[in-house]
């Protein structure tokens, strides 16, 4: 009797005590569900909400300058793409022909054949308040005859704020399969 008696107020004692030890526990922290990256680039102008963080109204304008760059490739428009390019800019593609610079860059846009394109998975990492790193891919589409028809590309680029612009100063390409 004096067993069960023992045993009893043990249970008790333990019922009282289990749910304070657990209240007095600091909450744990829920883990972040992974997200796919978006597409951008299809609007007119994604520019951020009313009342948005300076990081959101950056990353607006940065995918405008992406468009903007993706869109004076297409239509082959040299002045446009001088525009977004510092003057000793470098840009590393995935045809292997090494370095290039801003005037062989602009040069080579009339050999372009960027037919249409899809931008998505942009990423901003801010690197102060004058420099930023841009990644994102584009898939290109290439003309019906040609004989390679899309292209899927990661790309990386530094641009610097010069004289109150931002310009395009590195541009890096990976092929992806």
């Amino acid at each position: 009797m004096r067993s069960c008696l023992l045993l009893f107020c043990l249970a008790g004692l333990a019922s009282s005590i289990l749910p304070q030890t657990q209240a007095q526990q600091p909450p744990q922290p829920q883990a972040q569900q992974p997200t796919m990256p978006t597409q951008f680039g299809n609007s007119s102008k994604p520019t951020p909400p009313a009342g948005s963080s300076p990081e959101a109204k950056l990353s607006a304008m940065f995918q405008d300058k992406i468009k903007a760059e993706w869109e004076a490739i297409k239509h082959k428009d040299k002045r446009a793409y001088a525009d977004l390019l510092a003057d000793d800019y470098q840009g590393v593609e995935v045809d292997g022909r090494g370095e290039r610079t801003k005037i062989q860059a602009i040069n080579e846009l009339a050999e372009t054949n960027v037919f249409d394109y899809t931008l998505w998975g942009f990423k901003l990492i801010p690197a102060g308040p004058n420099d930023a790193l841009l990644i994102y891919e584009v898939t290109m589409q290439f003309p019906p005859k040609s004989q390679v028809r899309f292209s899927r590309v990661y790309i990386s680029e530094l641009w610097e704020k010069r004289a109150g612009q931002w310009k395009e100063v590195h541009y890096q390409e990976t092929h992806v399969k």
